[in-house]
C-alpha cells in the first residue's frame, strides 16, 4: 500500500494492480470529456482486452482511483501499427524509440483530486515493472488539450517535419520517475548499509559479523563487489567471481551452451595459470577455458528489486574475456527480480543437488529486433534449426511462405524472424487458426478472452518457433511484436499426444513457450443425439471430432504478464487419478509454472497411447486417452518409469527400481491399491478342507515364489495391453481354458472382453474368491442377477466361494497348466492355459516397504491426517492408499470412499498456498474442528461392459464404510425406476431427502452418453423437469428416452452451473426481501416460500438469466429459440 495526497490534503491508501474486466465500469465512470478530447471515444472493455499492460490504480475500499492503458503502438489509425517506429523517427525526434523499450499510453482517467498524484504513481509502478521500458508516449489523432496531470508528466516530443501530421506527440522518460540505479565498486564504507539489508531480509551472514568487510577488501581481478545506490546510500549489493568450479555443475544439461567452456585460439597469449586451472584444462582437454563467472552473493532493498537487471552490464564489464554469468538458488528459495533475465538450465535426470542454475549470456544485453521474413533469411533459418525434431516441417512452411504465404491447404502463412546484431537467432512460423469455433466450444478460452472482442482473422495458430537458448529473455517481446506485425491478438499453440506425434510442429525450446503462455482447460463436452435433433444440432465443425491436444494460449494483454516460478522439486508416486489429478490443477495454474514436477509410475504415463478400447478393467471415468490428451500433463511434468523400492527421508529421495535416485523436496504418495498375485494356500487337498477356515490365513500370505508367463494380474493400462497382445498371439486360436480368479467387478468386465476377443465361453471359468463382507459386486442385486444370467448363457462356468490352493499340484509353475482350489465342497480343478487375477486389492508391496522402512506411520494403511500429512511434514499421502489416523475416530471413512479426482484437487489446495505469493496461508482450523475428517460432495463412479454386451454406469453420493451394520437401502419412495434388466434398458435413479439426485444406474444394451449422465447427479429434480412428480403421474415410462430431450441439453452443458449459482442468488435475494416483508407486516406471516416467484420482478429476473444463458452459449445450444430470433 501507498499513500497519495491530493492538493487539498485529502489522503488515499491505494494499489496498484493489473485492470479486471471487473473495472470496466468505474473506469467508464471516470470518463471526462477532456479524456474524449486527447484519446478519443473508447470501449473500456476492448481496451482492457487488447492493451499489452493496464493498470488500475484502487483504494482499500477497491474503489477505483485511476486508470491507465498502455500499447504498442500509437493510439487510433494515425499510422499502421506495423509502421509506428519508420512514422516516428521521420516526423519526431525519437531514433531512441524501438519497440522493445517504449510503449503508447491509449488511456488515462482518474478521479479530479487524486489525477497528479495518480499519474506519477502509475508511471511509476509501470516503469519499475517493466524493466526494458525507458518511454512512454502519448500520440494521438485526437488534436485536444493535455489535462493538466498528464501535461506535468509528459513533455513534447520535438518535430522534424513541417507540416508534419495532425496529432498529439508527447514523451515520458524513465529517468524522471524510475531511474536506473548507479553501480559502482562496492567500498568497505558500505558495510553498515549493506548489513541492515541482510539483516531486514533475514538473509546469513550472522554468525560470521565481518565476513562482508573481508569479502570487499579481498578484491582482485578474479573477485569483485559492486553496489548499486540511490541517493548516495547503497541500497543492493553482488559479489561475483571467474574462480568456478565448472565440475559440479555436470548435474545440469549444459550442452547448448558449450558447457561454459570456450576454445583458446592459437594465437592466444597464454595467461598463468594456478593449478588447479591448470589440471581443470588437462581433464576438460587442451584448448578449451572456463568462459564463465559466478554471483556468490547478491541481495537488494526490496523497493528496488525490480532493478536488480541493472547490475548486469557492470560485471559483464569486469570480465570482458568471459561470455556467461552464472547464478546458483537453492529449489524452495522463491524466485527473485534478477533472475527473470537470466536462463534456467534444466538439470539432467540423474541430478540430485537442491539447487537451480541459471545463465545469462552476455548476448542478452543487446536489443532485439522482430521483422517478417525474407527470401534471404532461408540460409541462417536452415542453420539455425539444423539437427532439431521436425525441421523439415518447419522449412518446408517457410518454403511456402516465400512462394504464396500459405500452406498446401491454402490458409494464410506468416513467417518472422528474430535478429540481433543483423544474425538470425530465432523464428516463428504462424497460420491463420481455421478452427476458432471449435476451439472456442471444446476448450475454456473464455477464461482469458472476451471472444467478442477479437475478430476472427485476430486469431492465429504456431506452427514453428525456434530460439536460441541465450536469448530466451527475449521470448515475451518476440511473441508481443509477433502479435504486433501479423495484426494479430490470439496466438494458440496445440499439443498433440505421443501416438499422434506427426501432427506437432518444431518447437525448440517448449519451455520458452510455457513461461509465456497459459495452459487452457477442456471444456466437458455435450453429447447429442444428432438424428433427433436434425436442422436444430449444432454445426457438424463443433461436434465433429478432431485428434485431441492440450492448448495454449498467448494473448497481447498476457505478453506482459509476469508468471511467478516455482523450482520447488514436487514429486508424485503413482499414476492414479489422485495423482494425475493433483498434477493438473498445478500445470493449469496460469500464473505459476512449475519448473520440477516429477511423475514417478510403474509404466510410464498412462497417456502415451490409446486405451479406449482395451478393455478388461472397470473403468472409473476419470480420465479417457482423450482427457488424457486434453491435458498439458506429458509436457509439464517429468515421468520416471519405475517402482518406488525405498524412501530416504533424511537426503530426500526416492529410491526407484533399477537403482535410480530421485530427489524430492515435496513427496506425494498416491499409489492407490492394486491386485497381488495370488499366493496359494499349499494345503493338502486330499484331506478334507473349506475355504472358510482357509481365508484369513490366505489374506496374510504374500507370492514370493517365479511368476508364470501365463499369469496376468491386471492393474493398469500397461497390463491390459500385455494381456491382449498375449492372449492374441497365443491363446485365442487354441482350445485351452481362460480361468478368471477374483470377487470384484472387474472379473465380469474381464469376461466380457475375453468372449469380445472370440474366445468362446465354455473355455471360460469364472472363479469367484470369497466375497468381502459388505461388498457386493453390483450395489444393485437386480443388476448382480442379470450379470451372472448373462454369463451363465454366454457358457461360461462360474464357481463361487473358491480360494487358490495350488498352481501345477505344486510344481514349479511356469508355465500354468492347472489350477486347484478349495471350495465349501469338494476341491476344484481346472486346467490352464492362461489365469487371470483380479483377486487380494492392496497395497503394493514394494510401496508398503518403502513406507514401512522409512518410519512412515502404516496401519493397513499409510495414516494421514486430514490436511493430507503424514509424520512427515516434507511427505503426503492421498487416495485409496491412506487412512486417517485413528485419533479421528472416524475408521469408517477414508480417501477410498470419495471420488479421487475431487480428493487429487484438494490436495493441490492444500499445498498450493505454500507456492503461490496471492494466496493466504491456510489458516489454523478451529479448535472444536480438529479431529474432523473432511467430508466431499463429487459422485463415486463405476462403469464398463458386461457379459451379455450390456453397457453399465453406476454413480452414487460417497457413503461410509459399513464396519459392521447391514447396507443402507434406498426408500422406495425416492426411487425412479424406468425399464427392466432383462430387456437391456433399465434405468434407475434415487433422490436423496432434498429432491437431489443421488444415486444413478444405468444397465443398457445401448451405448450410454456417459458424460450426460454424470451432469445429472445433485441436480434437483425441478431442474429435471419435474421429474419425480411426471414420474409419479405415470407420464415417463423410459428415463433413456427422457433424458435425451432437446431441453435436457442445457443442463448438460458445463456452464449450467454458473446459472444454478446465479439463479441461487436471485432467489436468495427474493428470500430475503420476503422476509423482511414478512417481519414488517403480521398479515404476512403466513406467506410461503413458494410465494416468492409469484411477483414479476422475480420471475423477469429468473427468465433473464435463462435467456442470457441461452444466449450467450448458443454455438453448443442452438435448439433453443431465444428472443428477437422468431
Amino acid at each position: 500500500m501507498r499513500i497519495l495526497t491530493s492538493p487539498s490534503g485529502q489522503e488515499e491508501s491505494v494499489t496498484v494492480r493489473r485492470s479486471e474486466s471487473a473495472d470496466a465500469q468505474g473506469i467508464d465512470s471516470l470518463i471526462s470529456p477532456s479524456v474524449l478530447a486527447v484519446f478519443g471515444r473508447v470501449n473500456v472493455i476492448h481496451l482492457l482486452e487488447k492493451a499489452n499492460l493496464a493498470v488500475t490504480l484502487a483504494n482499500e475500499k477497491d474503489d477505483i482511483l485511476a486508470h491507465a492503458s498502455f500499447f504498442d503502438h500509437p493510439v487510433g489509425d494515425l499510422v499502421d501499427q506495423t509502421h509506428w517506429e519508420r512514422f516516428m523517427q521521420k516526423h519526431f525526434s525519437a531514433e531512441k524509440c524501438t519497440p522493445l523499450n517504449t510503449l503508447f499510453l491509449h488511456l488515462f482517467v482518474a478521479q479530479p483530486n487524486f489525477a497528479t498524484a495518480s499519474v506519477k504513481e502509475i508511471m511509476r509502478a509501470v516503469f519499475n515493472a517493466v524493466a526494458e521500458l525507458e518511454y512512454i508516449c502519448l500520440v494521438s489523432p485526437n488534436i485536444g488539450g493535455l489535462e493538466p496531470a498528464l501535461d506535468e508528466m509528459f513533455v513534447p516530443l520535438q518535430r522534424l517535419t513541417d507540416p508534419g501530421p495532425q496529432c498529439l506527440a508527447f514523451i515520458c522518460n524513465r529517468q524522471e520517475h524510475c531511474a536506473r540505479l548507479d553501480i559502482r565498486p562496492a567500498r568497505v564504507e558500505d558495510h553498515d548499509d549493506i548489513m541492515r539489508i541482510f539483516v531486514e531480509q533475514n538473509q546469513l551472514l550472522s554468525d560470521q559479523p565481518y565476513f562482508l568487510a573481508k569479502l570487499i577488501e579481498a578484491q582482485n581481478e578474479e573477485n569483485h563487489a559492486a553496489v548499486c545506490e540511490s541517493d548516495g546510500v547503497a541500497v543492493g549489493f553482488m559479489s561475483v567471481t571467474s574462480d568456478v568450479d565448472l565440475k559440479r555443475l555436470c548435474s545440469f544439461e549444459l550442452s547448448e551452451f558449450d558447457d561454459l567452456y570456450k576454445q583458446i585460439k592459437p594465437d592466444e597469449p597464454a595467461a598463468q595459470p594456478d593449478s588447479r586451472e591448470d589440471e581443470e584444462t588437462q581433464s576438460t582437454g587442451a584448448g578449451e577455458k572456463s568462459n564463465a563467472f559466478c554471483i556468490q552473493f547478491f541481495t537488494i532493498d526490496r523497493s528496488y528489486e525490480m532493478r536488480s537487471v541493472d547490475f548486469i552490464p557492470y560485471v559483464f564489464k569486469l570480465f570482458p574475456d568471459l561470455d556467461f554469468c552464472i547464478i546458483t538458488v537453492p529449489t524452495l528459495s522463491p524466485e527473485f527480480p534478477l533472475l527473470q533475465s537470466f536462463i534456467r538450465v534444466p538439470r539432467c535426470s540423474t541430478s540430485s543437488l537442491p539447487h537451480e542454475l541459471y545463465v545469462f549470456h552476455r548476448t542478452g544485453l543487446r536489443s532485439m529486433e522482430v521483422r517478417p521474413a525474407v527470401a534471404a533469411d532461408r540460409p541462417a533459418v536452415s542453420n539455425l534449426v539444423k539437427g532439431l525434431s521436425l525441421n523439415e516441417s518447419l522449412l518446408q512452411d517457410l518454403d511456402c511462405f516465400y512462394e504464396a504465404c500459405r500452406d498446401p491447404d491454402g490458409v494464410p502463412l506468416q513467417a518472422f524472424v528474430a535478429q540481433v546484431h543483423s544474425q538470425v537467432v530465432g523464428i516463428l512460423i504462424m497460420r491463420d487458426e481455421q478452427d476458432i469455433e471449435y476451439i472456442r466450444a471444446h476448450y475454456n478460452v473464455e477464461k482469458f478472452i472476451y471472444f467478442s472482442h477479437h475478430r476472427y482473422e485476430e486469431h492465429a495458430q504456431m506452427r514453428h518457433f525456434v530460439l536460441k537458448s541465450s536469448f530466451q529473455c527475449f521470448t515475451k517481446h518476440l511473441f508481443k511484436e509477433v502479435l504486433r506485425l501479423a495484426h494479430k491478438s490470439c496466438l494458440y499453440h496445440r499439443i498433440y499426444p505421443p501416438y499422434y506425434s506427426q501432427e506437432n510442429s518444431c518447437i525448440h525450446h517448449l519451455d520458452f513457450v510455457f513461461n509465456c503462455a497459459v495452459p487452457v482447460r477442456p471444456r466437458r463436452q455435450i453429447i447429442y443425439p444428432l438424428e433427433e435433433l436434425g436442422i436444430n444440432a449444432p454445426s457438424r465443425q463443433l461436434t465433429e471430432d478432431q485428434v485431441p491436444f492440450a492448448l495454449s494460449l498467448i494473448s497481447r494483454k498476457l505478453t506482459m504478464e509476469p508468471k511467478v516460478t516455482i523450482n520447488a522439486r514436487i514429486v508424485v508416486v503413482g499414476a492414479s487419478d489422485t495423482g494425475l489429478s493433483f498434477l493438473e490443477v498445478l500445470c493449469f495454474c496460469p500464473h505459476l509454472r512449475f519448473n520440477n514436477l516429477t511423475l514417478i509410475s510403474t509404466h510410464g504415463f498412462p497417456s502415451d497411447c490409446n486405451h479406449d478400447d482395451v478393455g478388461f478393467l472397470s473403468t472409473s471415468h476419470a480420465y479417457s486417452s482423450r482427457d488424457l490428451a486434453q491435458l498439458p500433463l506429458h509436457s509439464c511434468v517429468n515421468v520416471v518409469t519405475g517402482k518406488m523400492m525405498g524412501i530416504n527421508r533424511k537426503s530426500k529421495f526416492v529410491l526407484v527400481s533399477g537403482g535410480g535416485r530421485v530427489s524430492y523436496d515435496h513427496l506425494i504418495l498416491c499409489t492407490g491399491l492394486q491386485y497381488q498375485v495370488p499366493c496359494p494356500t499349499g494345503v493338502d487337498l486330499s484331506q478334507p478342507v473349506k475355504t472358510s477356515q482357509l481365508q484369513a490365513r490366505s489374506a496374510q500370505c504374500r507370492y514370493t515364489g517365479p511368476i508364470p508367463s501365463n499369469l496376468f494380474t491386471l492393474n493398469d493400462l500397461h497390463d491390459c495391453m500385455a494381456a491382449r497382445r498375449w492372449l492374441c498371439a497365443n491363446f485365442v486360436e487354441l482350445e485351452d481354458n481362460a480361468v478368471v480368479y477374483g470377487n470384484s467387478t472387474d472379473v465380469f468386465t474381464t469376461i466380457e472382453t475375453l468372449l469380445g476377443l472370440g474366445i468362446q465361453g465354455y473355455r471360460i471359468h469364472l472363479v469367484l474368491a470369497p466375497p468381502e463382507p459388505g461388498a457386493p459386486y453390483f450395489s444393485d442385486p437386480v443388476i448382480e442377477k442379470a450379470v451372472v444370467t448373462a454369463t451363465e448363457k454366454a457358457e461360461v462356468q462360474v464357481h463361487q466361494n473358491c480360494l487358490l490352493a495350488q498352481m501345477n499340484n505344486g510344481e514349479h509353475p511356469d508355465p500354468l497348466t492347472c489350477v486347484s482350489f478349495t471350495t465349501d465342497a469338494e476341491p476344484l480343478h481346472l486346467q490352464c492355459g492362461v489365469f487371470i487375477n483380479l483377486s487380494n486389492k492392496g497395497v503394493d508391496y514394494n510401496a508398503f516397504k518403502s513406507i514401512n522402512n522409512c518410519f512412515l506411520v502404516f496401519d493397513s494403511r499409510l495414516v494421514i491426517n486430514a490436511t493430507f500429512h503424514t509424520s512427515d511434514a516434507a511427505i503426503c499421502g492421498a487416495g485409496p492408499l491412506t487412512k486417517f489416523s485413528r485419533c479421528y475416530h472416524a475408521d469408517e471413512w477414508s480417501h477410498a470412499n470419495f471420488n479421487s479426482k475431487e480428493v487429487g484437487r484438494d490436495l493441490a489446495a492444500a499445498l498450493l498456498p505454500l507456492f503461490d505469493p496471492t494466496q493466504e496461508p491456510a489458516d489454523d482450523p478451529p479448535p472444536e474442528t480438529d479431529h474432523l475428517v473432511p467430508l466431499y460432495k463429487q459422485a463415486k463412479i463405476q462403469g464398463g461392459k458386461l457379459p451379455g454386451g450390456y453397457n453399465y454406469l453406476h454413480v452414487t453420493k460417497p457413503s461410509a464404510t459399513n464396519l459392521t451394520a447391514p447396507p443402507v437401502k434406498h426408500l422406495q419412495d425416492r426411487g425412479i425406476v424406468t425399464g427392466r434388466v432383462e430387456t437391456g434398458n433399465y434405468f434407475c435413479l434415487y433422490l436423496d431427502c432434498y429432491e437431489l439426485v443421488e444415486t444413478l444406474t444405468c444397465f443398457s444394451l445401448k451405448p450410454l452418453p456417459v458424460s450426460n449422465y454424470l451432469s445429472l447427479y445433485g441436480k434437483h429434480q425441478q431442474l429435471l423437469g419435474q421429474l419425480s412428480t411426471r414420474y409419479h403421474q405415470g407420464l415417463i415410462h423410459d428415463l433413456y428416452s427422457f433424458f435425451r430431450q432437446s431441453w435436457c441439453l442445457a443442463v448438460y452443458h458445463d456452464r449450467f452451473s454458473d446459472l444454478e449459482q446465479e439463479l441461487r442468488q436471485i432467489t436468495s435475494t427474493t428470500d430475503d426481501e420476503s422476509r423482511q416483508r414478512a417481519t414488517e407486516d403480521a398479515d404476512a406471516s403466513d406467506v410461503l416460500p413458494q410465494d416468492r416467484f409469484k411477483d414479476a420482478e422475480s420471475r423477469a429476473a429468473l427468465r433473464s438469466s435463462a435467456v442470457k444463458y441461452l444466449t450467450y452459449n448458443r454455438n453448443l445450444l442452438p435448439m433453443f429459440a431465444c428472443p428477437g430470433q422468431l
